[in-house]
C-alpha cells in the first residue's frame, strides 16, 4: 500500500513505492467502468481493467478478458461499482497558512470581494499568517488538505504558490508542494503564482514588483525545477494585460509553461493573449467576449471553470454554452484557496458545474479527468487507457450522476495511485 513519508525520506524509496506499481493486477466485475477516452465518457458495462507496472495495460467488458495475457495478474472482483480515472484538480492553492473565516461573514452580511480586498482581507490577508509559518507548518497544513483531496478521490492536483509574494518565500512555498508531493500519494503539479496581487511593501512600486518577478522568481523556479507552470492573476485589482505579458513571456523564455486567471471580474483581453502565448489554461473566465473564445478554441487553450469561487461570491456563471459552442474544451476544479473556495474535494464543483454553470454531467466529468489533464499539461492521466498511469477511483455508485448528484458526502470505495492501492489511506490518515 501507499505510505506516508516525513522529511527524512528519500526521493527514491517514494518514488518506488508510490509512484511505479510493480503489481500486476486485473480489476474485474464492476458495474460500470467509465474510462474518458475517445467520445464522451467511454462508458463500459462490468468492465475490467489490466494493470501492469503502473499502467492500465488493458480496458474492456470482464467477458472479453485474454486469460493467457492475464494468467499472472492477481485478480480482484471489485463486485460492481463505478470504475473512473483518479480526479484531478487543475486549479488549486493548497499551500497557505492562516484563517480568513472572517471573511466569509462580511460576505454573508454583503460585503463584496472587492469591498473586502480594500478593508484589508483578500489574498493579503493571508500573506502575514504564510509568511510567519515554517516550512514543517506549512508542509502540515498542506498534507491535511491533501489528505480530504484522496479520501475524495483526487490523485492529482496542482499546487499555486503566490501567498508569500517575496522571492525566497514563493520559491519556499513551491519546496513545501515538492515536499509535499513526495510524502502522501496524490501527485502536485506545482505552479509559480508570484504574480498574484501585489504585496503591501510595494503598494506604490508596481514595475518593481514586476521586474522582482520576471528577474528573480523566474528564472530561480526554472533553474531549480521547481515548478510546472507560471500563472498570473490578470484582472482588476491585480495585473494589468501588459505585466502579465512581460510575466508569461518571461516564463516561456525559461522553458515553463503559462496559464493565467482571467476575466473573473472584468475582462482586460487576457485570453487572446494566453492565446497567442500557446498557454494550457484560462481560469475563471465569468467575463469573456466573443473574441476571446474564438482565440481560445483555436489555440486548443483550456477554459478552467471554479464554481465554488464563483457561486460563493455572488458572481454571473461563465458563458458555458458559448464556449461550448466554439467548441473550447471545459476543465473543472476545486480552486481550493483560504478566502473564496475553500474545499478540498471535487464532488461539490462537480455538483454546481451542473446546476449552477449548465454543465452536462459528462462535461463535469470531463472536466476532473481528460480536460483536466490537459490544462496540466498532461497527456499521460485523465484516461482508463491503455498507458495511461492507473490513476484509478472506484465508487459506492451504479452510474456517473451518482457522485455529483450525492455531493454532500463520499462515495469513493477505493483508490489506486500509479496501481497502488491507497485505500488505507483513504480511510486513516
Amino acid at each position: 500500500m501507499c505510505r506516508r513519508a516525513g522529511r527524512g525520506d528519500s526521493e527514491s524509496s517514494i518514488l518506488r513505492e508510490t509512484r511505479n506499481g510493480a503489481e500486476e493486477f486485473l480489476l474485474h466485475n464492476s458495474s460500470m467502468v467509465m474510462t474518458c477516452s475517445g467520445e464522451g465518457l467511454g462508458l463500459i458495462t462490468d468492465g475490467a481493467v489490466h494493470i501492469k507496472h503502473g499502467q492500465v495495460a488493458w480496458v474492456g467488458r470482464s467477458g472479453d478478458i485474454d486469460r493467457s495475457v492475464t494468467a499472472n495478474a492477481r485478480k480482484i472482483d471489485l463486485g460492481g461499482g463505478l470504475l473512473t480515472p483518479g480526479l484531478i484538480d487543475s486549479h488549486a492553492h493548497p499551500l497557505f497558512a492562516g484563517n480568513r473565516a472572517n471573511e466569509f461573514e462580511m460576505r454573508s452580511e454583503g460585503a463584496d470581494y472587492l469591498e473586502i480586498a480594500k478593508a484589508g482581507g483578500g489574498i493579503n490577508a493571508t500573506v502575514g499568517p504564510t509568511r510567519d509559518a515554517s516550512f514543517d507548518e506549512l508542509l502540515a497544513n498542506t498534507l491535511a488538505r491533501l489528505k480530504i483531496a484522496l479520501r475524495g478521490g483526487t490523485t492529482t492536483m496542482e499546487a499555486k504558490s503566490g501567498y508569500d509574494l517575496r522571492a525566497s518565500g514563493e520559491i519556499r512555498l513551491l519546496q513545501v508542494a515538492q515536499a509535499a508531493s513526495l510524502a502522501q500519494p496524490i501527485d502536485l503539479m506545482p505552479t509559480l503564482l508570484g504574480a498574484h496581487v501585489l504585496p503591501p511593501e510595494y503598494k506604490d512600486r508596481r514595475d518593481a514588483y514586476v521586474d522582482l518577478v520576471v528577474e528573480k522568481m523566474i528564472p530561480q523556479t526554472a533553474t531549480e525545477n521547481l515548478a510546472d507552470a507560471v500563472d498570473v492573476y490578470c484582472d482588476e485589482g491585480a495585473f494589468t494585460l501588459a505585466e502579465t505579458e512581460r510575466i508569461l513571456r518571461c516564463a516561456k523564455e525559461h522553458g515553463l509553461k503559462v496559464k493565467a486567471h482571467v476575466g473573473q471580474f472584468v475582462d482586460l483581453g487576457g485570453p487572446e493573449l494566453i492565446a497567442d502565448l500557446g498557454g494550457l489554461s484560462c481560469d475563471h473566465l465569468e467575463q469573456i467576449s466573443e473574441a476571446g473564445m474564438q482565440a481560445m478554441a483555436r489555440a486548443g487553450v483550456v477554459a478552467t471553470m471554479l464554481p465554488g469561487a464563483c457561486v460563493q461570491l455572488k458572481m454571473p456563471p461563465p458563458p458555458v454554452a458559448q464556449l461550448r459552442k466554439h467548441g473550447v474544451a471545459l476543465a473543472l476544479a476545486s480552486d481550493l484557496n483560504p478566502g473564496s473556495s475553500n474545499c478540498e474535494t471535487l464532488s461539490l464543483p462537480m455538483w454546481l458545474a451542473t446546476t449552477h454553470f449548465g454543465m452536462t454531467v459528462a462535461e463535469a466529468w470531463l472536466g476532473v479527468t481528460r480536460h483536466a489533464a490537459c490544462a496540466l499539461g498532461r497527456n499521460d492521466i485523465g484516461q482508463v487507457s491503455p498507458g495511461h498511469r492507473a490513476d484509478l477511483v472506484l465508487w459506492d455508485a451504479e452510474y456517473p450522476g451518482e457522485i455529483p448528484y450525492r455531493f454532500g458526502t463520499t462515495l469513493v470505495n477505493r483508490v489506486w495511485k500509479d496501481g497502488v492501492l491507497c485505500s488505507d489511506l483513504v480511510k486513516h490518515l
